[in-house]
């Protein structure tokens, strides 16, 4: 059955892809080799630094954000290196998994996938560890799967008190272009990133952001790597030149991107972002809904998780939506399968939108039969026409 109007993603991830972006993108292309795209790839490189206020080191990958969790850990490491992880959720269990496939030794922390990482947890597993074994801390700043997120702010000063010397490496992949991050400040030393969430690009580039003492780690670590070595990446950026034949279509596309952040301005993308999630949060509420999230202080303000009650299925209910909307909802993963759905609200997403989004959602629970209390999108409606970014 073909239904009208446009089909609406609302996962958290890939997102939307602005006109201007697409636009970008089908540029016709110019010799990889060549003084026009060497001067272009510098332009880039300076515009990814300035946008995210940071004057670290930016490699790019034509990868999914796997490739760059595999990046920061293969350039870092050595077989038997002992890494902290905390598994807060789908993700950050997907990236501990990747580092015993490397014969790193991990030491992970456990949890109900319902909060962040506990920086007092933290500071006592580094201040036990008096040999400094432990070579890196492994944190999900926004976990995709929960919509918790962890302070990183408050992990690094955690490392600080315990005086310890680990590697921090944080993914930002469901927050970077979204919400404050500010690797520089905050002692970040490997950051990972992918195109396709906040940055409003497709699926396909991943990023490090890399700092001194990672690059310092670099020159001993002996996991091997060929593809995802930083350093003939770094070398040949040097000249705005890549090792490989770079995604064109793909760069041009970020540079879009960049140029879009930087006309919004960042602290008023961080706003609308966070706006956009109170706003569906009140819906949640008003719809006598659980948030998997339970504190407030880590509220994700790029994806929500929302329980349906016992006896009911998070993806019956997506799927009816679905099929009588046509609108995508995040369906729930891992120990949440099944009895969570995930409403995306980052990238390009603005009140209009949100408002459509939750609109099918309230249409969705009770199609569904989903018990619910009605007046969500009145809830959500109500905060946006008396707040302004």
């Amino acid at each position: 059955m073909t239904i009208s109007g446009p089909h609406f993603l609302q996962i958290p991830g890939p997102t939307n892809v602005p006109e201007r972006i697409l636009r970008a993108m089908s540029r016709p292309l110019i010799d990889q080799r060549g003084p026009e795209f060497s001067a272009f790839t510098l332009e880039l490189i300076a515009s990814i630094q300035s946008t995210f206020g940071t004057k670290q080191e930016v490699v790019i990958f034509p990868a999914s954000g796997t490739g760059a969790w595999e990046a920061a850990l293969v350039n870092t490491l050595s077989p038997g290196d002992r890494v902290l992880c905390f598994d807060i959720g789908q993700f950050s269990s997907m990236w501990a998994a990747m580092a015993k496939s490397f014969g790193l030794e991990v030491d992970l922390v456990e949890s109900d996938w319902r909060r962040g990482v506990d920086p007092v947890v933290l500071a006592e597993r580094l201040g036990d560890d008096k040999g400094h074994a432990i070579k890196a801390v492994l944190v999900v700043h926004n976990e995709t799967s929960t919509g918790v997120k962890s302070s990183v702010k408050d992990v690094r000063q955690a490392m600080d008190s315990a005086e310890h010397p680990a590697l921090l490496m944080v993914d930002t992949i469901s927050s970077l272009a979204s919400t404050e991050y500010s690797p520089d400040e905050w002692g970040v030393d490997v950051t990972i990133a992918g195109s396709q969430k906040g940055l409003m690009m497709p699926p396909g580039l991943s990023f490090n952001l890399v700092g001194a003492r990672a690059l310092e780690a670099a020159n001993s670590a002996r996991l091997p790597k060929y593809y995802w070595d930083w350093k003939p990446i770094m070398t040949m950026n040097e000249n705005g030149q890549f090792p490989y034949t770079p995604p064109i279509s793909m760069l041009y596309g970020l540079k879009e991107a960049m140029d879009m952040l930087c006309e919004e301005g960042m602290e008023r993308v961080f706003a609308r972002h966070s706006r956009l999630a109170k706003a569906t949060r009140s819906a949640a509420e008003a719809w006598g809904l659980e948030l998997v999230c339970e504190r407030s202080t880590e509220y994700s303000p790029t994806v929500t998780a929302i329980i349906v009650p016992d006896g009911n299925s998070a993806d019956v209910l997506r799927n009816v939506i679905l099929d009588r909307w046509n609108m995508a909802l995040g369906m729930g993963l891992g120990r949440w399968k099944e009895c969570v759905f995930r409403i995306g609200h980052l990238g390009q997403t603005n009140e209009l939108m949100i408002a459509g989004t939750l609109s099918g959602v309230e249409m969705g629970l009770a199609a569904a039969g989903v018990p619910h209390k009605p007046g969500g999108v009145t809830a959500a409606l109500e905060y946006l026409a008396t707040t302004n970014l």
